[in-house]
């Protein structure tokens, strides 16, 4: 199913909860439950297929943010080929989650890398080897890749064609296709250590991963590197990077949109929003801490409780990470 996405539907998607924010969203939905949303005239959201997708055609060819699972592929393989007869050229992951980077190595086979868009692939064999056979490339942080693989005699969670091609360790890394600028920023320590944000500066569109959960509240993998302030420090980029659609609000298709892990597509005024009431608990956690106050006790509070009408599926996941981060040794 395909849906247009404009400001003065947004509302009503709010509302409704059945224009953008499919049955299930933010778990795994069985192939079949694809459904696309044209955010821009050449930009899709793919929901349903696990974690959001962001999809950007042009004449260089597809760009994704995030793949989805490995079980979803085929359907989003299918979406993909509706929207346009041109490639996947590149791949871009979020974060290293199942959900986020299963779908990698079918839907990097099934496009053509960059450098084999001519009769004669470049590079020769080492660049074919290098790309996995000239599909296309997946770039993402190092931290996605060092999740994804493994220390050397150990098993890893994902299989080698699944893992990132090109990686970075530097703050912002950037690509230029389709005639605009893709600027990748990692953010260390927010959901976890390996995220990092997506900025389209033409078409104004962020991928935001699963720094922004529009169906819960965020999930803070502390094991992996995750933190409330670090959560927060991300927002913050967000919506350094956004802009209103001032002096016009009501304009459609005006105004950055930013593509959350799971769930609707937000503006400027949705993240604010979202940062503002993470921002709220963790204050009222970190004041509960300094009165003495156990996990127990501070539980039992329930200082999510003005939020959960929304975000309350995972409400004690959320506040005990809040409060295991802000005691947590540094």
């Amino acid at each position: 199913m395909k849906h247009s996405y404009s400001r003065s539907s947004r509302w009503f998607g709010w509302a409704a909860g059945v224009l953008l924010l499919p049955a299930g969203a933010g778990a795994q939905q069985s192939s079949d439950a694809v459904d696309v949303v044209r955010v821009r005239p050449d930009f899709y959201m793919i929901a349903g297929a696990g974690a959001n997708i962001a999809v950007e055609i042009g004449p260089d060819g597809i760009v994704l943010v995030d793949a989805g699972t490995d079980r979803a592929s085929g359907e989003v393989i299918a979406a993909l080929e509706k929207l346009s007869g041109q490639p996947i050229r590149y791949i871009i992951n979020t974060g290293a989650d199942a959900d986020h980077v299963g779908g990698n190595a079918r839907l990097s086979k099934a496009g053509r890398s960059i450098w084999a868009t001519g009769t004669e692939p470049l590079g020769g064999a080492f660049a074919k080897s290098m790309t996995n056979g000239y599909a296309a490339s997946v770039l993402a942080p190092e931290g996605v890749l060092r999740r994804m693989s493994a220390p050397t005699g150990k098993a890893a969670p994902f299989p080698s064609d699944a893992w990132p091609t090109e990686s970075f360790s530097e703050k912002r890394r950037y690509v230029y296709l389709n005639h605009q600028g893709i600027e990748v920023f990692r953010q260390p320590a927010a959901h976890s250590d390996a995220d990092s944000i997506v900025f389209f500066r033409a078409s104004d569109v962020i991928a935001a991963g699963d720094i922004i959960d529009a169906t819960k509240f965020p999930v803070l993998d502390l094991e992996n590197g995750g933190s409330i302030q670090g959560e927060i420090e991300a927002l913050n980029h967000v919506i350094e990077l956004s802009v209103r659609p001032i002096p016009f609000p009501f304009q459609d298709d005006a105004g950055t949109y930013i593509i959350p892990g799971h769930g609707r597509a937000y503006d400027l005024s949705d993240v604010v929003e979202y940062r503002d009431m993470i921002v709220t608990i963790r204050d009222i956690v970190q004041d509960m801490i300094e009165r003495g106050m156990t996990l127990e006790q501070i539980m039992a509070a329930d200082p999510a409780k003005a939020y959960e009408r929304h975000y309350g599926s995972n409400s004690n996941d959320f506040i005990q990470a809040v409060y295991k981060s802000l005691t947590r040794k540094k």
